[in-house]
C-alpha cells in the first residue's frame, strides 16, 4: 500500500492542475446565458472558450522551460496570480470582445497549473509508479468535469454567469495557499539547466526531433480532441437541442467524466500486467470503436440523447486508459528536461483541441452530428498514430509483473 505522502502529493498536484479546467467546466452551463447577456451569437461565445484553450496551450511553452531553470514553485505562483486577476476582469466584462481577451489572459495564467504538475510527477517517479501517481492526479483533475458544471449551475442560478468567475478567483487563492503550506520544491538548484533562452530552444529542438515522443503526444492529443469538441458544443446540443436544464446537463456531462475517472485508476495495475504500450493500444482501439459507432448512428439519421450519453460514456472510459499513460511514456526518456517536455506535451494537446473546436465550430448548428463527427475524427486519427508509433513496439508487462507470473 502506498504511503500517505504519495496520495497527498497526488491530491495537491491534482487540485493545482484542476484550477484551469475548473474554469472551463464551471463555465459550460453559462454559455447560452452569456450569449443572451452580451448579445453574442454561438460562434462568438465559443470563441471565448477557444481563446482560453489557445492560451492554455501556448502558455505552457513558457512555463515549462522556466520551471526547469528556476524550479517548479515560482512559475506556479506567477501563473495563479495572473489567473486570479484575469478572472476578476472576466467577472466585470461588459461585452463579448472584452471577455474573449480576458479569457485568453486567464488561460495564460492557468497554463502553469497544467504544465508543471506533470513535471513534478516526473521529478519524483518513473514507470508504473509514475503511472499510478499520474492516474491519481487525473482522479482529482477529473473530478472537475463532475463537480464544476454542477457548481456552475448552482452559482449561475444564484448570482448569474458572472458569479462563475468570482468562484474561480477564490479557487485560485486557495491554490496559492496550498502551495505555500504543502508543496516542496522538487527541482533543486543542482538539477536546474542553465538559465538561458538558448537552453530552452535547444530542449524544444531536441523534443521536436524525437518522433517517438511526438507520436505519443499526438495520440493523447487527438484522443482528447474529441473531448474538447464535446466541451465546446455539448451545452448547446443538450440544452438547446434536447431541452435539458443546466442542472441536468451538468449531470449528463459528469457521467462521462466518471467513466474517465474510474478507468484511469486502473492504469497502474493494468500497466504492470500488460505493459503501458499494450494499455495504450487497447484503449485507443476500443475508444475509437465506440466513437465510430456513435458517428454512424447520428449520420444515418438517429437523434437519441441516450445513445449519445451511453456511447460517449464507453469512449470516455477507454480514454481514461490512454491519456495518462501516453503522458507517462512521452516523458519517460526526458527526465532532465521534464518541465519542457511536459510543457510541449500540454501545448500540443491544447492547440490540437483548439483546432478541433475551431474546425467543428465552422459547421456547428446546435445539432449533434457536427459535434459527433469531430469527436469520431479525433479518435480515428489517434488510432492511425498509435499504429505508426507503437505498432512495432512489443506490449510487454513490467519486470515485476513478469516475475510474479513466472513465480
Amino acid at each position: 500500500m502506498r504511503s500517505s505522502p504519495f496520495f497527498k502529493m497526488a491530491l495537491l498536484l491534482g487540485l493545482l492542475s484542476a484550477i484551469g479546467p475548473f474554469a472551463i467546466d464551471m463555465y459550460l452551463p453559462a454559455l447560452p446565458a452569456i450569449g443572451q447577456s452580451l448579445r453574442a451569437d454561438i460562434g462568438a461565445v465559443q470563441m471565448s472558450l477557444t481563446a482560453f484553450f489557445l492560451s492554455l496551450g501556448a502558455g505552457q511553452l513558457l512555463y515549462g522551460p522556466i520551471s526547469d531553470m528556476v524550479g517548479r514553485k515560482p512559475p506556479l505562483y506567477a501563473g495563479l496570480v495572473l489567473f486570479a486577476l484575469a478572472s476578476i476582469g472576466c467577472a466585470l466584462a461588459t461585452d463579448i470582445h472584452t471577455l474573449i481577451v480576458l479569457r485568453f489572459v486567464q488561460g495564460l495564467g492557468a497554463a502553469a497549473g497544467m504544465a508543471i504538475p506533470r513535471a513534478v510527477v516526473r521529478d519524483l517517479h518513473t514507470g508504473t509508479d509514475a503511472a499510478r501517481l499520474m492516474s491519481l492526479l487525473m482522479l482529482v483533475f477529473s473530478v472537475s468535469p463532475i463537480l464544476a458544471p454542477l457548481a456552475g449551475s448552482a452559482v449561475i442560478a444564484v448570482t448569474g454567469w458572472r458569479g462563475v468567475f468570482w468562484a474561480v478567483t477564490i479557487a485560485a487563492a486557495a491554490g496559492l495557499a496550498m502551495m505555500v503550506t504543502q508543496l516542496q520544491e522538487t527541482r533543486p538548484p543542482s538539477q536546474r539547466v542553465e538559465s538561458s533562452l538558448g537552453s530552452a530552444l535547444s530542449a524544444y529542438w531536441l523534443l521536436l526531433r524525437d518522433w517517438h515522443y511526438l507520436g505519443l503526444v499526438f495520440i493523447g492529443s487527438f484522443a482528447m480532441a474529441g473531448f474538447f469538441t464535446y466541451l465546446a458544443n455539448s451545452s448547446f446540443v443538450m440544452i438547446d437541442h434536447y431541452g435539458l436544464s443546466p442542472a441536468m446537463y451538468s449531470v449528463a456531462f459528469g457521467v462521462n467524466a466518471a467513466a474517465f475517472i474510474g478507468a484511469s485508476q486502473l492504469t497502474g495495475s493494468l500497466g504492470e500486467r500488460f505493459g503501458l504500450v499494450g494499455l495504450v493500444k487497447f484503449g485507443v482501439v476500443a475508444s475509437c470503436a465506440a466513437m465510430v459507432a456513435m458517428f454512424t448512428y447520428f449520420a444515418t439519421g438517429g437523434d437519441s440523447l441516450w445513445v449519445l450519453i451511453v456511447l460517449y460514456f464507453i469512449a470516455s472510459g477507454f480514454m481514461g486508459l490512454v491519456i495518462p499513460t501516453t503522458g507517462v511514456l512521452a516523458l519517460e526518456m526526458h527526465g532532465a528536461i521534464a518541465g519542457t517536455a511536459s510543457a510541449l506535451l500540454g501545448t500540443l494537446q491544447m492547440l490540437t483541441g483548439a483546432l478541433a473546436m475551431a474546425v467543428v465550430g465552422l459547421f456547428t448548428d446546435g445539432r449533434p452530428l457536427p459535434m459527433v463527427t469531430g469527436m469520431a475524427g479525433g479518435a480515428l486519427i489517434a488510432l492511425v498514430l498509435t499504429w505508426l508509433t507503437l505498432g512495432r513496439v512489443p506490449s510487454q508487462p513490467t519486470r515485476s509483473a513478469q516475475g510474479a507470473q513466472e513465480a
